[in-house]
């Protein structure tokens, strides 16, 4: 009886550290999966602060510049195909795009010194530069996220629980390779 009793206990033991182990594990990645989710969220909420902010910004570039519409042109194509980004291929590539057209805006701006004594523009270059600065802080920290959650889910014996439940890597939000050409504009 005795014998019977503590192989009963032990195989006890060993189901409850095991379920543990699973629980323990789900909770994690599920925690880390939503951090993915938050920081990406934090990502659309910084690239539709610029979206809004460049209608004003090229608004009042037209005033002075109403001669310039391809660029003014692009910047609003650029903006409209970052708006419709789906996913985060999408959306990197969009933003890339109008990273490029904001470029050659700001050297149209530099023939209009009027322009850049403008204090509503200078209000308004001033939230787009911190604006640009948000979505790079906010790409790293998703990236940084995501590089954590994929270790998680890649990682033994963890990756039993994730192939298990379902949870697969994350992409990371990346630059396409055309953002490694600077912009060109002619006059």
């Amino acid at each position: 009886m005795k014998t019977m009793k503590k192989s009963t206990i032990i195989i006890i033991s060993i189901i409850a550290v095991i379920v543990f182990w699973v629980v323990g594990s789900y909770n994690s990645l599920v925690s880390s999966e939503q951090k993915v989710s938050q920081s990406y969220s934090n990502i659309q909420t910084d690239l539709q602060r610029r979206a809004d902010l460049i209608p004003n910004l090229v608004n009042t570039v037209k005033g002075y510049a109403s001669h310039e519409k391809e660029v003014l042109s692009n910047i609003a194509d650029a903006r409209a195909k970052l708006a419709g980004a789906k996913t985060i291929s999408e959306q990197a590539k969009a933003n890339d795009e109008l990273n490029s057209a904001i470029s050659r805006l700001l050297v149209v701006v530099e023939n209009y010194p009027n322009l850049k004594a403008d204090a509503n523009f200078r209000q308004l270059m001033d939230e787009l530069a911190g604006t640009e600065n948000r979505i790079k802080t906010s790409r790293r920290d998703y990236n940084e996220a995501v590089k954590d959650y994929n270790l998680k889910v890649k990682r033994f014996p963890t990756v039993i629980i994730a192939r298990l439940f379902g949870f697969s890597e994350k992409p990371y939000f990346e630059a396409s390779p055309e953002s490694q050409n600077a912009p060109k504009v002619n006059f």
